[in-house]
This record gives C-alpha cells, structure tokens and sequence, in this order.
C-alpha cells in the first residue's frame, strides 16, 4: 500500500479515497492544500515526542518561510518537553489557548485519534464546522481519520518520513533547522534506525549532509537524565515483574510508574523507563503503566516481534503499531493489567 490521500467528497456519501501507490502523487494532493495557505496551525498530539513534535514544526518552518502565519501547539503539558525547545528555531510554538477556536486550516501531526489532541481537540470539528480544513498526517496503523484530508502511510517507520516528503512537495528548502526537526523524529522513532528501511536511512543521510549533527541532536533526546532518574528508575525496576506464560506463552514483562515516583520528573524521564524495562530476554511484550491521576493510566506497550501488540491496546480503547502502541485506563493497575492479559492472549502472533 502506498500513502494514502483521502478527501472528502462534496456528497453525504462521504471520504473518497486516493490509493495509487505513487507516494508522489499522493503527497501532490497535500502539498497543493498547503502552498497557498495563509494561515496555518500544526498540532502534535498531548505530551508530544520528538517525532510529533519535530514533524510539525519542520513543516510549520517550511509554511513560514512562504509568508504564511504559522502557529504550532499541544494540549498538554504546560509546557514544552526540555528535550525538544531547541527544535523552535523561528518562535513558531505557542501555548493552547493562543490556538484560535476555528483554524482556517489545521494539519495535525502523528496524532491516531481525537482524543490524542486532549483539549486542542475541539479545534477540530470546530474548523471542519467553519468550513476549513483538516489535514491529517501520520503512521499509525490505527488512525482514526477524523480530518478532511488525510496523508497517512503505516508503512512509514516515522510521520517525520511524511513530513520530509511534503517539504520536498512544496519545493522548500531542507537546511540544518528543517533538517534537525525531521532528524530528531527518525532517530527516536526507529530506535536510533534499528527499525529503519534503507530508503529512511538515505533520509538521514540527506538530513546529515543538511548539517545536522547527531550527537548535538539525539544526546538530549536519549541519553541525557537527571541524577533523580536513576532513583526513580531503580525504585521501578525493583517491582518490575515477568510471566512467562503470559501473551500466549511468549512472555509480559510490567512495571508501573506512580504518581510518587514521578514527582519532579519531566514527562519524557517517565517515557523513558519503558526503553529500560524491554530489555528484558525473556519477555516478548513489555508493559509499563505510568500514573497520571490518581488511578488513571497511561499505558506503553513493546513487542520484541511476534505479538501485534497494536490490537491489544485497540481493543482496549488506544492504538498505535503492531510492535509499539498504548493505551489510557483507569482504576487499580492490577485490574488494567488483568485487562491487559486478557487483550494479549487474543492478539495475532505475527
């Protein structure tokens, strides 16, 4: 399947969707909806990572750059993930409420759901009740579709692949600030290229002779912490645990993150306990519930490569890839848990 443009109709009957296969065709479509904007918002989903993040405001540079007033935003948290402030070289990020209430064209980036939008998404139907446009880029198997136009390719290991794609569309220039944006996407998105197809690393590759520099750019992103990460990491990683017999015999490895042990932490410290936890050789699928109210979670689902962990977290109200996805519970983390099992002894073994 080729990226996937889908608009919709002038009819009740409602999306008409554009398949061709050509990549290049398809981001055509998108690219003429974008050129001659005047105004622009981007939005990344809640507690946005580098790939959400780094997507919008690579396009919302290009956008700029044209003339265009150019605004980028999150729901939630406050305020930006210290790792990601250095990608706003242009000041183009601002908080929630200076969002206007009806965009005349909202593009939103690596979001798979409404929901994923958390109190910007109202700006949605809002702009689509107004008569504007809703331009939905990502590469999640499970998205949604809730915009008027849709640019979306679950082959693609990061939205920052799509987002490199479209600049290239618009015929903008990819220098070092564009660059560094799209660079921070790919390498946290495909593990530092572990998951990444040749065609991502002749990306890269461009993005490198654009003047990124990769240990400037990935340091704050993957290898920096404070030194209260590592007691709160060992606090976790001691009630960490491993059933062998769950996910189909294949093996779950869980660890939860309370709300006390996160205090002081930035969301992206939290995030990162996952990439401890999964390396665990006896567990195919790794859980990690992190507390974000009392009794309601957000939850980080792994595989190493045989459970399409993507269902599970569907069936449970969340979704994302069939080897990385999550979902949001609420009530005491052993029922979620129980819950959790019971989504992965249904789930396909790849």
């Amino acid at each position: 399947m080729g990226t996937e443009v889908s608009e919709l109709g002038g009819n009740a009957s409602g999306a008409r969707t554009v398949d061709t296969g050509a990549p290049a065709a398809d981001l055509g479509a998108a690219a003429r909806l974008l050129a001659g904007a005047p105004d622009v918002t981007l939005l990344a989903h809640v507690n946005p990572d580098a790939d959400a993040l780094g997507s919008a405001l690579a396009v919302g540079l290009a956008l700029h750059r044209r003339g265009a007033v150019v605004r980028v935003s999150f729901g939630e948290p406050e305020e930006v993930p210290e790792s990601l402030r250095d990608l706003d070289t242009a000041g183009l990020l601002v908080p929630p409420e200076k969002v206007p209430a009806a965009p005349p064209l909202l593009v939103v980036m690596d979001t798979g759901s409404l929901q994923r939008l958390g109190q910007l998404g109202d700006r949605v139907a809002a702009t689509i009740a107004a008569g504007g446009q809703v331009l939905v880029v990502d590469h999640h198997t499970s998205n949604t579709r809730f915009g008027t136009h849709h640019l979306i390719d679950e082959h693609a290991e990061a939205t920052a692949v799509l987002a490199a794609q479209l600049i290239d569309a618009l015929r903008a220039p990819l220098d070092e600030p564009v660059a560094r944006c799209l660079y921070a996407g790919l390498v946290t998105d495909t593990r530092s290229f572990r998951n990444a197809s040749p065609s991502t690393h002749l990306l890269a590759a461009r993005l490198l002779s654009a003047g990124v520099d990769a240990e400037a750019t990935t340091r704050p992103l993957l290898d920096t912490h404070p030194f209260a990460w590592l007691s709160m990491l060992s606090k976790v990683l001691g009630g960490a645990r491993l059933e062998p017999e769950a996910a189909q015999g294949l093996g779950l490895v869980h660890a939860v993150v309370r709300l006390s042990d996160a205090d002081g932490m930035r969301s992206e410290e939290v995030d990162s306990v996952i990439d401890v936890v999964r390396t665990t050789a006896e567990a195919e699928v790794t859980a990690v519930l992190k507390e974000t109210a009392p009794d309601t979670w957000s939850v980080s689902l792994r595989a190493a490569s045989r459970i399409d962990v993507g269902k599970a977290a569907a069936a449970l109200g969340g979704g994302g890839h069939r080897l990385a996805s999550g979902f949001i519970a609420t009530g005491r983390a052993e029922d979620v848990l129980t819950a959790l099992r019971a989504a992965l002894d249904k789930a396909p073994v790849l």
